[in-house]
């Protein structure tokens, strides 16, 4: 008897392992399905100093192609930068830190990831950027930030020695006369352990800055 049921036990935790693989085989085109739908149904909605959609396709490439895994943004505003960073992290086996002051807009946020299907890869921190990206351990592969402007370079200064080499920090609004976008970019330009480009085919601009 206690050999059947361990003959029983053994057979049912097999199939249920062969029915999980099958389903997780599925899991990435049907996110993939779910995620791109959300994007189309909602490209023309998306208001309260988010990103275009051509801006999201940018770093979302940008993390895919090199493979990053653990991602900060500063700047979540509703989530529409944070849906494109959090599925390409779900093609590459990572997770994103998103940090939000406007409780309103993140609760927003929330509920638009969780609409996208993407909670499982993102972790919502809501408060101060100032005070909260000092505090974060790391380290980072990738960084957005798209929060107040005047405040890019200490944001730069903070998450410095948490970002790994090989990693970038991204900056949005870089093309736009707003005030701190100049001292930004002559402080990125400068720095010797970085080497920044900007992307222009965002109508904002991307500076990106790859850490050497």
């Amino acid at each position: 008897m206690k050999a059947m049921i361990n003959k029983n036990t053994f057979l049912l935790l097999l199939i249920t392992v062969i029915i999980s693989t099958a389903c997780f085989s599925q899991e990435p085109k049907d996110l993939d399905e779910k995620v791109e739908k959300f994007l189309d149904e909602n490209r023309q909605q998306w208001r309260d100093l988010n990103v275009p959609f051509g801006d999201g396709k940018i770093i979302h490439d940008l993390i895919v192609e090199n493979n990053y895994q653990s991602a900060l943004e500063i700047g979540t505003s509703t989530g529409h930068s944070t849906i494109w960073i959090a599925w390409a992290l779900s093609k590459t086996g990572g997770k994103l830190i998103t940090v939000e002051l406007n409780e309103k807009r993140q609760q927003q946020a929330i509920a638009n990831i969780k609409k996208a299907g993407l909670s499982d890869f993102v972790e919502f921190r809501p408060g101060d950027a100032h005070q909260i990206v000092k505090e974060l351990k790391g380290p980072f592969d990738f960084v957005f930030s798209d929060a107040d402007k005047d405040w890019y370079v200490q944001y730069f200064k903070d998450v410095h020695p948490k970002l790994k080499r090989g990693g970038r920090f991204t900056a949005h609004n870089v093309l736009q006369n707003i005030g701190g976008i100049r001292e930004f970019m002559e402080f990125v330009n400068k720095h010797p352990e970085y080497i920044t480009t900007v992307d222009k085919s965002s109508s904002s601009g991307i500076a990106i800055s790859f850490k050497k």
